[in-house]
């Protein structure tokens, strides 16, 4: 990670200023990110806000594994490669180890980076689903039936309360509703 930092800072620094804005939103104290290279290996430094207007510079080890992970995610979300452009970008939990109220920023993240790739998200956390601008077209629900794993498009009356804005796809997993086309409701079967 601390390579691909280092390269977008002088091959796209609008990129690499992109990701440092939403890092700042998920952590506010976070001024700016920079890598460092001595001879072939990399570091990531932070620049951290003490006090208003005292910055003091911290490596990676002294930052949260949060702060690290958020990163982690958006150098994934925003990184380019000339040479083979990335046509998908698959991430497991990326809102793991982020404090529940940046879920919203790392959202934000990840449907802006979906304008110029395809981008797949598994997560468990109805924190990063408590949106009312969610695509409808952009969930699928996941449910173990008997063993099998079965994945599909919401069903019709998730579909409808979350348009009719009565619950969140965050509400309805929390509710444990959010279920695919075509899977009966567990308090329905009996």
């Amino acid at each position: 990670m601390a390579e691909i930092v280092y390269k977008l800072k002088s091959s796209d620094p609008e990129r690499l200023t992109r990701i440092s804005e939403y890092l700042q939103k998920i952590s506010p104290e976070i001024h700016a990110v920079e890598a460092l290279s001595v001879d072939s290996n990399y570091s990531l430094r932070f620049n951290v806000k003490q006090a208003p207007g005292v910055y003091e510079t911290f490596s990676a080890q002294n930052v949260s594994d949060g702060t690290l992970r958020a990163l982690a995610v958006l150098v994934g979300l925003f990184q380019k490669n000339e040479h083979h452009p990335l046509s998908l970008i698959a991430l497991k939990e990326p809102e793991a180890g982020v404090h529940p109220a940046a879920a919203g920023v790392l959202f934000d993240a990840l449907m802006e980076a979906s304008y110029n790739k395809q981008v797949v998200v598994t997560s468990h956390s109805p924190d990063l689903l408590d949106r009312n601008d969610i695509p409808e077209n952009a969930l699928r629900a996941v449910v173990m039936e008997q063993g099998e794993t079965i994945i599909g498009d919401v069903d019709e009356a998730g579909k409808t309360v979350m348009r009719e804005r009565l619950y969140t796809a965050g509400e309805l997993l929390r509710m444990d509703q959010l279920r695919p086309e075509g899977i009966s409701n567990l308090a329905d079967v009996g």
